[in-house]
């Protein structure tokens, strides 16, 4: 019985399998006349090179002239189909390959055909002979007799010598693509009468790797294994492939994160090899990647891919196997924990406006009772943190994430050091408190603020700066400023001017040491240290003490006394010494 790679061999260009670019090409030539002295063909094994290479020389050699269909039937085509036309010189470079096989080679180039109207020599594996003998070959390559033709085949052209490829026309064989393969499968298999499972086909294309000829040779054995019944299971064992169910399952387990039940599927294939099985996983995917319902998201597929290539990786260095697999299917479940995209940026808007709404300002009603005194306490410490901002304009709110998309530090400073004034629809006004490297940082940034601000609200926008009006507040201001917001409310606290470090008296009336006693636990509430370089003072209650001396007959001993009185003389230095009006 005859191997099927030689029973389907091509005999013309119509049955050339997956080089249609080259069989167009090479029958114009025919059909034109239009023929050079020298071709060259190269290309993956199994691609059709040497059966091209017959079927042009047989077209040249037909008695009833030089065609792209020759007729089949004259002398010359029955010799050339049965390789015996003596004019057809088909030469093995790689056993003949010494400088004495190409100056016999040159030597037959000298006698005229025997009887057909052109010589032809076929030499394969072109790129095995050896240096000499490829200088050798120059001269009759360049200039060969009217009825001499070189048809030269290799499949590795980056071994040839410039010389040889700029003295012929290159055509490069691509691989056969894996459908073009399959439907040749079936055909053949019809024709033999043997029966089969697409899927088993779709094994053999693939494990021939674009090679027809490594398939046919596939599809020979296959036919062999399985009795005549060529089945996806009997396929797979036969190549030492996983059946394609088992890489079904393992997907099904990866999917459904179950890790113990991984566990016992990892062991069940310690006997098969690890590459094998990340290359049919891969093989899978890319078969469900391109289904017109994909099974996993555009994510999971690429987060699979990178998982199994790095796995792929470490087996090339000689990682253990069976370790590698395990590693590369746990990452495969871990791939699965990661929020969609839709479902990040619905979560990052609800977090912008509730940032807003808690930043906004909170109005304070006046409370004129005790128990309400603790809830107003707490407002105004929240109001007096440095860090929280009143809700943005919505224009500025835009303008701002522009620049968090082009520069995240820009932005930072923007929020750190620029307060938002108005804006009418043209200029944008705002106002800098930016010192030192910040506002050196700004103004080299000015370009790309002003290009922003024109991307998010035309060309005509334009930005005003207005300097900073703000104060600067001492400390003693600020500690007035507080305990003013948080005394009680039957407490009368005047006078007190922001640039009077010494204020006027201050009338306070019916105060005792139970008041004072519950003013002081009420005011120390949440007290925090204060930073002196900061320049700010603190969210802390302080208390108002009686100014003046009062009385201590009701301290309870000796250390309570010196105590109030040391707090007294501190607040007495800052403020100077009050005068009491009695009622």
């Amino acid at each position: 019985m005859q191997a099927l790679a030689l029973k389907y061999r091509p005999r013309n260009f119509d049955e050339l399998i997956g080089q249609n670019v080259i069989a167009q090409s090479l029958s114009h030539a025919l059909d034109n006349d239009r023929i050079s002295h020298a071709y060259l063909f190269s290309g993956l094994r199994g691609s059709g090179k040497t059966s091209s290479a017959r079927i042009f020389a047989k077209a040249l050699l037909c008695e009833r002239g030089v065609s792209s269909h020759p007729c089949e039937i004259c002398e010359n085509c029955r010799m050339a189909n049965e390789g015996r036309h003596m004019d057809i010189v088909e030469m093995d470079a790689a056993s003949h390959r010494k400088i004495d096989d190409i100056r016999e080679l040159i030597e037959q180039t000298k006698y005229a055909p025997a009887s057909a109207r052109y010589k032809i020599f076929i030499i394969d594996e072109v790129h095995m002979l050896t240096k000499e003998a490829f200088n050798a070959l120059l001269k009759t390559l360049e200039e060969p007799p009217a009825y001499i033709k070189f048809i030269l085949a290799t499949t590795d052209p980056l071994k040839l010598p410039a010389t040889i490829l700029s003295r012929t026309q290159h055509f490069r064989f691509m691989p056969i693509s894996r459908s073009d393969v399959v439907k040749h499968l079936e055909f053949i298999l019809s024709k033999e009468g043997v029966k089969f499972e697409p899927s088993a086909l779709e094994i053999l294309a693939r494990g021939g790797g674009g090679s027809l000829r490594d398939t046919l040779t596939l599809l020979d054995q296959a036919i062999i294994y399985s009795r005549g019944e060529v089945s996806a299971k009997s396929v797979a064992d036969m190549l030492g492939l996983l059946d394609p169910e088992k890489i079904e399952e393992i997907l099904n387990v990866v999917e459904s994160r179950d890790k113990t039940a991984l566990v016992e599927l990892i062991k069940s294939l310690a006997s098969s090899d690890a590459q094998m099985v990340i290359d049919e996983l891969i093989a899978s995917l890319k078969t469900k990647f391109t289904e017109p319902s994909p099974r996993f998201a555009l994510l999971i597929f690429e987060r699979f891919f990178r998982i199994l290539s790095e796995a792929k990786n470490m087996l090339a260095t000689g990682a253990d196997a069976e370790f590698v697999l395990y590693i590369a299917l746990f990452m495969m479940v871990e791939a699965f924990n990661f929020t969609p995209i839709d479902d990040a940026i619905k979560r990052a808007k609800d977090s912008i406006s509730d940032v807003s709404n808690l930043n906004a300002p909170t109005p304070i009603s006046n409370l004129n009772n005790n128990s309400n005194l603790s809830a107003k306490k707490e407002a105004n410490i929240s109001n007096l943190n440095p860090n929280s901002k009143p809700a943005q304009n919505p224009d500025y709110a835009r303008f701002i994430a522009a620049i968090y998309d082009r520069s995240y530090e820009l932005g930072e400073l923007f929020d750190a050091d620029i307060e938002f004034v108005s804006f009418d629809g043209v200029t944008m006004t705002l106002t800098s408190n930016a010192k030192g490297k910040n506002q050196e940082t700004l103004t080299k940034s000015s370009k790309v603020i002003l290009t922003v601000l024109r991307e998010c609200f035309g060309e005509k926008a334009k930005i005003a700066i207005q300097k900073s009006e703000k104060k600067e507040v001492s400390i003693a201001d600020k500690l007035l400023s507080e305990a003013a917001k948080i005394a009680p409310a039957h407490e009368s606290v005047s006078n007190l001017n922001d640039s009077n470090l010494n204020p006027e008296p201050t009338p306070i009336s019916n105060l005792n040491d139970k008041n004072l006693s519950e003013e002081s636990e009420d005011s120390n509430l949440n007290e925090e240290p204060y930073d002196p370089a900061n320049d700010e003072i603190p969210a802390i209650s302080v208390p108002l003490p009686p100014m003046g001396e009062p009385d201590f007959s009701s301290a309870n001993d000796e250390g309570d006394d010196i105590q109030m009185k040391e707090n007294i003389n501190e607040l007495n230095s800052l403020f100077g010494t009050p005068t009491i009006i009695q009622n």
